[in-house]
């Protein structure tokens, strides 16, 4: 089974920073892409940002310039750090990794938990 592990949420006023983290644990092989997601309130879910395993990157416009994703394969686990966030960040925040599992031939994606974040004065 693999576990994806978010930690990092909370509230924060506009133009402050926060970073997130998610570890994957359980028993697999290897990790392919990893992304984070967000879902505010009433909208659906999106693509903030997403990291490749050679590093490579790509982000949603909103965040471009403001929010950094990374990840440290030997801890097998993946960063965003969110700078001057504003209330539209507002969001439960989702960690999704492709994963192959040690049992298995192909890769599956796998979810966090969520976190919320609250930009708000």
């Amino acid at each position: 089974q693999v576990q994806l592990v978010e930690s990092g949420g909370g509230l924060v006023q506009p133009g402050g920073s926060l970073g997130l983290s998610c570890a994957a644990s359980g028993s697999f092989s290897s990790i392919s892409d990893m992304r984070w997601y967000r879902q505010a309130p009433g909208k659906q879910r999106e693509l903030v940002a997403g990291i490749f395993r050679d590093g490579g990157t790509n982000y949603a416009n909103s965040v471009k310039g403001r929010f950094t994703i990374s990840r440290d394969n030997a801890k097998n686990t993946v960063y965003l750090q969110m700078n001057s966030l504003n209330p539209e960040d507002t969001a439960v925040y989702y960690c999704n990794a492709i994963v192959k599992p040690t049992s298995a031939t192909y890769y599956t994606s796998y979810w966090g938990q969520g976190t919320q974040i609250t930009v708000s004065a």
